[in-house]
């Protein structure tokens, strides 16, 4: 029986793709969510880059009444600390997991997948990403912050020691406060990751200022001689 993957929105370069972006969508939204936004970045038809937005399951939320949205997991308190849905966190990883080793079985070694996502998307990225057992070409991780973040000393894997990551945050960010963001950042620079780190007066968003230091990242991550 083949395995199921998550549902996503694909958009592929001519020819074979050199390298592929999985990029998750934020709480209440689909893989479409960003899909505006990847032409502006110049990467699929320059570098040969192939995108896959995948949509997140429905699933209940608690902070927004029970109601089901498409959720990576879900959140149970207004600060992200309390209750954190271990369980839903790591079903997602396994999902984002099972799709990278799609491109690795199509012929798109790890090192040359990058991972990005926003808000919860960014959330599970940061906690695949540095759990993924190869190497990977980096780590976006846009208006979010580190989940199970007691847990990431004793998880994390050696292989993704020196992944590159970005992050960015809203200085006005109502959702996720840029305190907690923050916090992150310095956790993870605390751990000796490589952490770049941009922050924007605008709210929980993407900013034009924000897309330009994210497509000038991303050609360094993903030029010739880094994936």
């Amino acid at each position: 029986m083949s395995k199921a993957y998550l549902e996503a929105v694909e958009i592929n370069p001519p020819g074979t793709p050199r390298a592929c972006i999985i990029w998750l969508h934020g709480l209440g939204a689909d893989g479409h969510d960003f899909e505006p936004l990847i032409p502006q970045l110049g990467i699929v038809e320059t570098l040969g880059v192939r995108v896959v937005l995948p949509h997140a399951p429905h699933r209940p939320v608690t902070i927004n009444g029970g109601m089901e949205m498409p959720a990576w997991y879900d959140i149970r308190a207004t600060d992200f600390q309390q209750g954190q849905d271990s369980t839903g966190i790591r079903e997602s990883e396994q999902q984002l997991c099972d799709l990278i080793q799609r491109e690795v079985d199509g012929g798109i070694p790890a090192e040359h997948i990058l991972l990005a996502g926003f808000s919860q998307g960014g959330a599970i990225v940061l906690h695949s990403g540095l759990r993924y057992p190869q190497p990977l070409a980096g780590l976006l991780a846009l208006s979010t912050y580190v989940p199970l973040a007691d847990t990431l000393k004793t998880e994390a894997v050696a292989a993704n020691s020196q992944v590159p990551i970005f992050m960015a945050h809203g200085m006005q960010d109502p959702v996720v406060p840029v305190k907690l963001a923050l916090q992150s950042r310095d956790l993870l620079t605390a751990l000796d990751y490589d952490v770049s780190w941009q922050s924007y007066p605008m709210p929980h968003a993407v900013c034009p200022e924000e897309i330009a230091d994210i497509r000038d990242w991303l050609l360094q991550r993903l030029n010739q001689g880094h994936a």
